[in-house]
């Protein structure tokens, strides 16, 4: 079942195969896999979630948040700010990360939950509901901050998130300004007023069967930003697909839709994120 900002179970992976030798090397740190595979399978996405270190800030109530970065090989890049799914910062999300550092971008994976991680969807549910949005505001401003000013960044940053992320990627943004947007079907149910602060291009992904996420919402969204003076700034794109339909260890998979809509991500990156 999905509702606004959760979506599925994590139990039912995708037909993608992989042989002993392929995993072996991939361990070992001998060969690149394609992101999905990596995925796919919680021992690779754990081995590449391992390439990330812990950091952390203090918020100004006092609280201290962590999150997740993975660092390229460049000196001096632009940043991206990841938020995870209703699930929690699981090392899916931070194997994600460490493939943006791969192409270049300074990429931290926050963590909303408290170092909470759900295994089921009412666990989810539970975290989801128990968040105190002005904390994750907080939070998400603190961190595009810390990223403005690390010193491996070029003070260019983007969000990026997935449903309950997809969400507070719209919202960190709104909140703290950033040169681009990316909402992967995550709630966009903002009045024109909400949308005046954005500063970036936004890119939206969604699908077609999502019940939830769904056409009127987003001509909403799209309406909204037309009237905040943005409508040159959003791009749509829609998918013959489900709800998370991005997600490799989910049963609404979709590999070629997934496969799309990841080049556009990274394309959208590269274009806003340049120079």
């Amino acid at each position: 079942m999905c509702d606004l900002k959760g979506c599925g179970t994590q139990t039912d992976l995708p037909p993608i195969q992989l042989d002993s030798q392929q995993r072996r090397l991939f361990l070992q740190g001998l060969a690149c896999l394609p992101l999905a595979t990596v995925l796919s399978y919680p021992e690779l996405a754990k081995a590449a979630a391992a390439k990330t270190e812990e950091v952390s800030i203090t918020l100004e109530m006092d609280n201290k948040v962590n999150a997740s970065l993975a660092l390229p090989a460049a000196d001096k890049a632009p940043a991206v700010i990841l938020i995870h799914e209703w699930w929690g910062l699981n090392d899916q999300i931070k194997a994600v990360a460490a493939e943006l550092a791969n192409l270049g971008y300074v990429a931290l994976a926050v963590d909303l939950y408290a170092g909470k991680v759900a295994k089921t969807p009412e666990e989810a549910k539970t975290l989801m509901g128990d968040l105190d949005p002005e904390i994750a505001k907080e939070t998400m401003v603190g961190w595009v901050d810390y990223l403005k000013k690390h010193e491996r960044a070029n003070g260019k940053v983007a969000t990026l998130g997935w449903c309950f992320g997809g969400g507070w990627s719209l919202n960190t943004s709104i909140a703290a300004p950033v040169d681009a947007t990316i909402i992967y079907y995550g709630n966009v149910a903002k009045g024109a007023e909400d949308l005046k602060t954005l500063k970036g291009p936004v890119q939206g992904h969604f699908g077609k069967l999502d019940k939830n996420i769904n056409q009127a919402m987003v001509s909403g969204f799209e309406q909204a930003m037309e009237q905040a003076g943005k409508k040159d700034s959003l791009t749509v794109y829609w998918y013959e697909a489900d709800h998370a339909f991005a997600n490799p260890t989910g049963a609404r998979y979709d590999e070629a839709n997934a496969k799309l809509a990841w080049e556009r991500t990274t394309e959208f990156l590269k274009k806003n994120l340049a120079g």
